[in-house]
């Protein structure tokens, strides 16, 4: 199956935006309208991080096991996930690439490795509902690291 990108871009600069994604539990408030029951082991971030999640999606739930495979810091974070019961194999990476105001583009692609024959058979309809739940992802990816953002240029309270 061909792989699904999607993007945003925030004002964030790459550094930033590197050290919000790097521990993978941080991953749980942008995504967690499609996955849920985090439960995160190993180190908390980098190579080995690992998080068994149960992914609800087009109506179905299933569990599925994410592992960091490459960290490269600060531009790419590569993770491995197996679900279906190990019929589903895929990769999902962000690449942070600077913009020339001094933000980031970030870009996540998930690549299928092996799928199951029925994702496989209705590929188009898959890629669709894909690239539509990691796009929510994405834009809450935003608003978490505009809430970060807005949350420390706020002056003391004190």
């Amino acid at each position: 199956m061909k792989p699904v990108s999607v993007s945003v871009d925030v004002p964030d600069p790459r550094e930033d935006v590197y050290e919000f994604l790097a521990p993978i539990a941080a991953h749980e408030s942008f995504t967690d309208h499609m996955m849920v029951d985090w439960q995160c082991s190993g180190p908390p971030r980098g190579v080995g991080s690992k998080a068994h999640v149960t992914v609800v999606v087009g109506g179905r739930r299933e569990t599925v096991d994410i592992e960091t495979i490459e960290d490269v810091p600060p531009s790419r974070i590569t993770e491995r996930n197996i679900g279906a019961g190990g019929r589903r194999v895929a990769t999902g990476t962000y690449t942070l690439e600077p913009t020339p105001t001094g933000g980031t583009h970030i870009t996540f692609t998930y690549a299928w490795e092996q799928a199951p024959f029925a994702e496989r058979a209705a590929a188009p309809l898959v890629r669709r509902l894909m690239r539509r739940e990691l796009g929510v992802a994405m834009t809450r990816l935003a608003d978490q690291l505009e809430h970060r953002r807005t949350r420390s240029d706020a002056p003391d309270q004190r």
